[in-house]
């Protein structure tokens, strides 16, 4: 049965820079391949388990300085795949339900569908472990 622990490690080899937000793209590294990844990664997990997408503010000495995208399930659980990204400082603020528009995403819309592809096209392997 798919849950986060099969995706986890399905959504982490899928990561890379052709999946990241664009607008945070210079900031993604090997060694932190999370950075950028949570709204892509948040509406994967939701295609995939269903449950809301919770947003919140990201803030640097109570600034304002981007956003933070994270799961709850249907069952309450909250998941953030993509919390390991932050730099010291980086702090995040808040987190309210987010409908999701009908379609396709407006923003991010390829790395989106790009992400999307490869978990799908890694379940059937990881299903038959």
């Amino acid at each position: 049965m798919l849950n986060v622990e099969l995706l986890r490690p399905l959504l982490r080899a899928a990561w890379g820079p052709d999946t990241c937000d664009p607008a945070g793209r210079e900031q993604w590294r090997p060694d932190n391949p999370a950075r950028g990844q949570c709204g892509t990664t948040a509406l994967v997990v939701q295609d995939l388990l269903g449950g809301d997408l919770i947003l919140a503010e990201v803030q640097v000495d109570g600034a304002k300085v981007g956003n933070h995208y994270w799961n709850r399930l249907p069952d309450g659980t909250e998941v953030d795949l993509a919390s390991d990204q932050f730099h010291p400082g980086e702090v995040v603020v808040g987190g309210r339900v987010q409908q999701r528009p009908p379609g396709p995403p407006r923003r991010c819309r390829e790395e989106y569908e790009r992400l999307r592809q490869r978990v799908l096209s890694a379940l059937p392997e990881a299903a038959g472990r």
